[in-house]
């Protein structure tokens, strides 16, 4: 199989508001251009259809990620380089993915806790510092980071363009796309 065929699962993992859709947009306008056949699966538009009716809860959330991670999966094994971007936090089911999928880069976009509150255009975080969402992840359930992601990207200092080059380089350098002007 030759690398432009050759499918793997991208993961983005990090807080709300840490900047992992619009991470995963860029690397998929790139992508794109670049002529591979690539699909987004965004935890807030999975949640809207594939997992709706799950709820918030550990078992609820495990789940989620499961389906998440099952339909990247299949994407994968047909070629094409599926980019899914879910706040995931807990490790343990990042880990069942990535070991279910095989071809798995995680890349953890990183950001601190109060950049993700200032960027918070949902009023999430408010809401959930004032006790009206009860388990929001990072303010009373936690986000476990990955140990040994692939790529870390910091998006309170890093531009998009940075951030999504780093991930474009990690997928050129284990074989996945061929190298190429953005």
């Amino acid at each position: 199989m030759t690398s432009e065929r050759r499918g793997v699962t991208v993961w983005f993992t990090g807080l709300s508001g840490a900047g992992k859709t619009t991470l995963c947009q860029e690397v998929e306008r790139v992508l794109r251009a670049r002529g591979r056949k690539v699909e987004a699966l965004d935890g807030d538009v999975v949640r809207r259809s594939l997992t709706k009716g799950l709820g918030f809860s550990k078992a609820d959330r495990d789940e989620n990620i499961r389906r998440i991670g099952f339909v990247a999966d299949l994407l994968a094994r047909n070629g094409v380089i599926a980019l899914v971007a879910a706040i995931s936090p807990y490790r343990e089911i990042r880990d069942e993915c990535r070991a279910r999928i095989g071809d798995f880069i995680e890349v953890w976009v990183n950001a601190p806790l109060e950049v993700c509150e200032q960027r918070d255009n949902k009023g999430l975080y408010r809401k959930a510092r004032a006790g009206e969402i009860k388990g929001f992840t990072g303010i009373d359930d936690p986000y476990e980071p990955p140990l040994a992601a692939e790529v870390e990207c910091c998006t309170d200092v890093e531009s998009v363009e940075e951030s999504a080059a780093k991930v474009l380089r990690a997928l050129e350098e284990r074989g996945y796309v061929d190298g190429g002007e953005a």
